[in-house]
């Protein structure tokens, strides 16, 4: 892996600093928990929120935990009624709180709505779950796979008579889970300001993974997508839209999608003059010419194919692996991964032009902690009292991570 920027390396993007950036100012208040929820508090911590997670006493993740980066951390014993009072103490000054439990459960430890939202009219109580509030599956457990099964997005996915395959846990937990959350968050928090009311944002992923799908829906009705694997322009089913293996094993991407992209593809392949070519949305004749196309591509390497199209209009990309990924130059050149303690990870995104946003932080994120629990009326003698009892984790361990 090249060596990439460190903090605030990147040029005009981020700086190694106290938290900043568009959202300075406003306090999340975000039970730990896996995956989506703690996506949402990344990006608003990220972007310069005060996140600070509520993690179980004793609790031991795996670390580097990227996800939880940037955030002010602390360990509460919610089955103490001292623990749940803190954390309610907390919320009253905050602009927004966020958790991703089954239904039911903040209720049972005390924290639910009704009490949150009396405690602090103003707060916005943001709820993450796969399958939602309400409904039959509601209560029942269920993962990324699931909550894209049903939502019609993993039916699309795959190769035509063969079952679809996962694409990671991409779509429903992060991008219609995590992100949608943190929008919803931003969106009652603006509400709220406007109104003073605050009020109870159900996200599931499952809605969420249906929402990315607006675009196939609005082809559907337009008579332009046919419901089938690897049949449509986006899916793998067009030979100038799919991915293909080159000489040496790996593979490379087309997206010649307009006719003056894909006319420059064919002049650089030299198919101008295939007249099987001219017929770019013959569904029939898709099958054939990316048998074509197949074959043209497994006669040059990877790094051959880069050097002959990546310069050029022809929508061609390299497809990299993970590890492969901080080394490409135009990633490179954007700053789009950055290492943080020794531990490369992709940078804050999206850019602002006119707010800085402050370096990610895997440790050391605590020290405005003792200010904050002090202004919810927690002085030294109270901390130490509630450690000493056990409803509280050793503060002072974790500012020195």
């Amino acid at each position: 892996m090249t060596d990439m920027p460190r903090h605030g390396d990147r040029a005009g993007a981020v700086e190694h600093a106290e938290p900043s950036g568009p959202l300075a100012g406003m306090l999340i208040i975000e039970l730990a928990g896996l995956g989506a929820a703690p996506f949402a508090g990344m990006m608003l911590a990220d972007h310069g929120a005060t996140v600070v997670q509520i993690e179980r006493v004793g609790n031991a993740r795996p670390v580097p935990d990227l996800l939880s980066r940037s955030r002010m951390k602390m360990e509460v014993d919610l089955k103490a009624a001292s623990g749940v009072e803190l954390v309610r103490d907390l919320c009253r000054h905050a602009d927004g709180f966020i958790e991703g439990f089954r239904p039911g459960t903040t209720e049972r430890l005390g924290l639910g709505p009704d009490i949150l939202l009396t405690d602090n009219p103003r707060l916005v109580y943001g709820r993450m779950t796969g399958w939602g509030q309400s409904g039959p599956l509601a209560p029942r457990a269920g993962h990324d796979i699931n909550y894209i099964a049903l939502s019609g997005v993993l039916g699309m996915i795959g190769e035509a008579e063969r079952p679809p395959f996962a694409p990671a846990n991409l779509v429903a937990d992060f991008g219609g889970g995590g992100m949608l959350l943190a929008f919803a968050m931003l969106a009652g928090i603006l509400n709220a300001r406007e109104t003073g009311r605050g009020q109870v944002v159900d996200c599931a992923m499952v809605d969420g993974a249906a929402l990315l799908t607006t675009f196939i829906w609005s082809l559907m009705a337009q008579g332009r997508w046919i419901d089938a694997r690897a049949a449509n322009l986006f899916d793998g089913g067009a030979h100038f839209y799919r991915a293909y293996e080159t000489a040496d094993g790996k593979a490379i991407v087309l997206g010649a999608l307009e006719p003056q992209f894909y006319a420059c593809l064919r002049d650089k392949l030299g198919i101008t003059d295939d007249p099987r070519f001219d017929a770019q949305l013959d569904r029939e004749a898709w099958p054939v010419l990316g048998e074509r196309l197949a074959e043209i591509f497994r006669t040059r390497t990877r790094a051959e194919w880069c050097a002959l199209l990546e310069e050029v209009d022809a929508c061609f990309a390299p497809v990299l692996s993970l590890t492969e990924a901080p080394a490409h130059s135009h990633n490179i050149a954007r700053g789009t991964f950055i290492e943080v303690d020794g531990v490369a990870q992709p940078a804050p995104a999206p850019r602002f032009s006119g707010t800085r946003l402050a370096a990610p932080r895997l440790n050391g994120g605590n020290r405005r902690l003792r200010d904050l629990l002090s202004k919810a009326g927690y002085d030294s003698a109270r901390i130490e009292a509630l450690t000493a009892a056990g409803a509280v984790g050793p503060i002072s361990r974790v500012e020195e991570a």
